[in-house]
């Protein structure tokens, strides 16, 4: 029985997975425990929960599966330089001292990171090394149940490739053709998202929700798509395509473009992260997500000649671009579709393990026919009630436990329906970047201010974002035109006509702000600028307890979505234990948090200030 603990870390997105014979039975990022959203520190946090998740020590491991090749990513870093010298100078002289130390010592910098758990022995146990493509594409086909499988997997650079096209059969993953760096589809639309004022390696999400604002029948849009496929983006019919590096810095110094060529060919100047947005900025974010849908789909027809498959894996931190999945949902180019729901680099750590355990080791797959090899992403913490008693006792809460959980969601589904907001804390925590049920927010996508109330209010975040339902399987298609299951958010769809409302003719020509304040459907909070939604399916199977919560609304109110939204605030990870969840509570305008069987009322906890505490008004 082979124990192999994946490891993702030193970039972004670290995270730790523990495989056990070929089943998953715990995975986490980092940031969940450090609290340091996106971190790029060594897992070891993550480590120590899988190990302990499993009962296990650390020399009960077989191997460490790492989920790239160090020595490959410093042969790139070198490659790159010397085509590009002498421009880059100055980043290759800062940073061939570390680049030189890690690679070189490798193992020893994993043992001395893993000093906290094996004290100061060193660590027997031997580290594989899994190129960074091929642990995202073991991520996605060996938890997709599929027999065969063409596979695509996209980022912004792994070691050398940035795209590449792979042959899923019989358990074995076959390389056909990949694209290397510095040419990037996702280092293009990370360029575009630092453009308009966002975070690189997290402000990409916000691009793709503001690209809806765009008017994709103006001429300013169709200028923008000519000047970004004329002068940036060389594409090819099969996909393939070649980046124009004289409007890129990332290859060669610390800054992702060269702005002033950037200003000089779209005629505006890069955003400030604190400026207002314009309808020229709306439709600059429209054309950048119509260009990429654009080569994906090509690189989806060109895998699908190759392969000739009926299936298709996906990952890679572009195949979180939800807009993307759904346009290649509805190009009906393949049958069936599966994403990794940790797609990123995260995902990656699981993915290095399950490479290991196949291809390296050569165990046979014996998870075929499971229903979810992913467990839903239910594969962090959980907490029991004594743990979240003692909480309830350092903390002094109030609150009011529940022994039967059909009541608890009586009184729950009652608060939403009056407007309350919902801290929604249950069983294991997710993996990846979406909460899917068991640390949520949730509301009620009928109220017309509940969009704003919680993105100022809770999450404290741009007003324009949209936020995703989660609705009851068997009422998917009375509310969106989706007939293909959403497990894990990754698709986007138009509502259903019946619930839009008609807009104006002029709908198009408004202001970003008078189309966010446009009501368009009868469930206004859910309902995107476009008439879309990035939606999340429930069954009882997956998640029982949300389901049933769900099902609740539905008997009684009719309603069989709820808004739901990742139970944290700007800036900080998805909370992870008790402690997080109350803090949040605490510090935003969420009215009741439950955790497990307990329900907290805002109104009768103690506000600390100051290290002073006084009752609520």
């Amino acid at each position: 029985m082979s124990k192999i603990i994946g490891i993702s870390a030193f970039y972004h997105d670290s995270a730790a997975a523990l495989i056990v014979d070929g089943k998953i039975i715990a995975a986490a990022q980092e940031e969940r425990f450090s609290r340091k959203k996106n971190t790029s520190s060594f897992p070891i946090n993550a480590i120590k929960y899988c190990l302990d998740e499993a009962n296990l020590n650390i020399n009960q491991i077989d191997y460490i599966a790492f989920y790239e090749k160090p020595r490959l990513k410093f042969h790139r870093f070198i490659k790159n330089h010397i085509q590009f010298f002498p421009n880059g100078l100055k980043q290759f002289i800062a940073g061939i001292k570390d680049w030189v130390y890690t690679n070189s010592n490798f193992e020893k910098k994993i043992n001395s990171e893993l000093k906290p758990i094996i004290g100061n022995k060193s660590c027997k146990i031997k580290v594989l090394y899994v190129e960074h493509h091929l642990s995202h594409a073991a991520s996605t086909y060996y938890c997709s149940n599929f027999e065969d499988a063409a596979i695509l997997t996209i980022d912004g650079v792994g070691e050398l490739s940035t795209t590449t096209l792979f042959h899923g059969s019989e358990e074995n993953i076959i390389k056909i053709k990949e694209i290397q760096f510095p040419d990037s589809i996702g280092l293009l639309y990370s360029s575009f998202t630092y453009f308009l004022g966002f975070k690189v390696n997290s402000g990409e999400y916000k691009l793709m929700g503001l690209a809806p604002y765009g008017d994709i029948k103006s001429k300013e849009t169709s200028d923008y798509i000519k000047l970004i496929t004329e002068n940036i983006i060389d594409v090819k019919e099969d996909g393939s395509f070649k980046l124009n590096m004289k409007y890129f810095q990332y290859h060669i110094g610390f800054n992702m473009i060269e702005e002033t060529l950037w200003e000089d060919l779209f005629g505006i100047k890069r955003r400030d992260d604190k400026e207002e947005f314009n309808q020229r900025h709306c439709n600059l974010a429209l054309a950048i997500q119509n260009v990429t849908e654009s080569i994906i789909l090509k690189l989806i027809q060109e895998v699908k000649k190759i392969t000739k498959s009926n299936n298709i894996c996906l990952a890679g931190g572009v195949a979180l671009n939800c807009v993307a999945n759904g346009k290649i949902l509805n190009s009906n180019i393949f049958k069936n579709i599966y994403i990794q729901p940790a797609a990123g680099d995260a995902g990656g750590a699981i993915g290095a393990a399950l490479a290991v355990n196949y291809l390296f080791i050569g165990n046979k797959n014996n998870q075929k026919n499971k229903s979810d090899i992913m467990y839903d992403t239910y594969l962090g913490p959980h907490f029991n009630d004594n743990y979240i008693l003692n909480m309830i006792k350092n903390v002094n809460a109030k609150y009011i436990y529940y022994e039967n959980f059909d009541e608890l969601i009586d009184s729950i589904s009652n608060f939403i329906v009056q407007g309350k907001i919902i801290g929604w804390f249950q069983g294991r925590m997710e993996f990846g970047p979406r909460a899917l049920g068991n640390r949520s927010i949730l509301a009620d996508p009928r109220a017309s201010d509940m969009q704003m109330r919680l993105n100022i209010s809770i999450k404290k975040r741009e007003g324009f974002r949209p936020f995703a339902p989660a609705v009851l399987n068997s009422r998917t298609e009375y509310y969106f035109n989706l007939k293909y299951k959403s497990p894990y958010m990754q698709f986007v769809a138009q509502v259903a006509d019946n619930i839009k409302l008609k807009i104006s003719d002029n709908y198009s020509n408004l202001n970003l702000r008078e189309k966010l304040y446009t009501k368009k459907s009868l469930y206004p909070a859910i309902t995107h600028v476009d008439f879309s939604a990035r939606i999340q399916t429930v069954n009882k199977e997956s998640n029982e307890r949300f389901w049933k919560l769900l099902q609740c609304l539905q008997s009684k109110y009719d309603l069989g979505l709820l808004i739901n939204t990742s139970f944290n605030v700007r800036g900080e990870p998805i909370v992870c234990s008790p402690e997080d969840a109350y803090n949040c509570f605490m510090n935003t305008e969420i009215d009741y948090l439950v955790i497990e069987n307990f329900i907290f009322d805002k109104k009768e906890q103690l506000v600390v200030s100051n290290n002073i505490t006084f009752e609520q008004d």
